[in-house]
């Protein structure tokens, strides 16, 4: 459950069809000035999300739901509440997690994957992610939305992940949706919904 529960969250160079309701983004360099810009001035998000797991072998998808929250510069708290109680906090360079009544603790310098699905996090929240050279990225636009493609080039991201789509709302340039699609064909979904910017997070 761990892997899926990054909002946070994005095989070589492969090219997919461009998004229906999308065209690509005219002016890249601007577009990156202004994502990076407005998610530079976030210093904490608040929000309800929806996960949707997709599977080949089962026939209705499953479907979660919880509380997410994040405070810079890089903490990161995922609470899954429906149907299942399912905790993961993100602390700088480790991860607590709890399952039920077990709790467990992992250094993320101790795994290169956990390295890299920390980043993906981190940089989809602070504006950061056209600068992650474990991807190639294209970037497209609509009236409400943009929609980053994101192919993994790194080794151990590619073996897992086909792609990682990430839908970003134009009014605050925050994540609204990530889908995560596996190298297999299943995928996951996390929409991100009711969010607050900036309010006050305690410890």
């Amino acid at each position: 459950r761990f892997i899926f529960a990054i909002g946070f969250l994005f095989l070589p160079c492969r090219m997919y069809a461009q998004p229906k309701g999308f065209k690509p983004v005219g002016n890249m360099e601007a577009f990156r000035t202004s994502f990076t810009t407005a998610s530079q001035q976030v210093t904490s998000i608040k929000s309800d999300f929806i996960q949707e797991k997709n599977l080949s072998m089962l026939a209705e998808k499953i479907v979660s739901r919880g509380k997410f929250w994040f405070r810079r510069e890089n903490l990161v708290r995922m609470e899954y509440q429906q149907p299942f109680q399912y905790l993961m906090i993100m602390n700088g360079n480790n991860v607590f997690i709890k399952d039920g009544q077990q709790e467990n603790k992992v250094s993320v310098k101790s795994n290169k994957l956990f390295q890299k699905i920390n980043k993906i996090t981190v940089d989809c929240i602070k504006g950061s992610i056209l600068n992650n050279t474990d991807f190639t990225v294209r970037a497209f636009e609509s009236q409400q939305q943009y929609f980053l493609e994101m192919v993994p080039v790194a080794k151990g991201l590619s073996d897992f992940f086909s792609r990682i789509e990430v839908t970003i709302d134009r009014k605050d340039y925050s994540v609204t949706r990530i889908n995560m699609i596996e190298a297999g064909g299943d995928n996951t979904v996390i929409s991100f919904q009711q969010k607050e910017l900036n309010s006050t997070i305690s410890d």
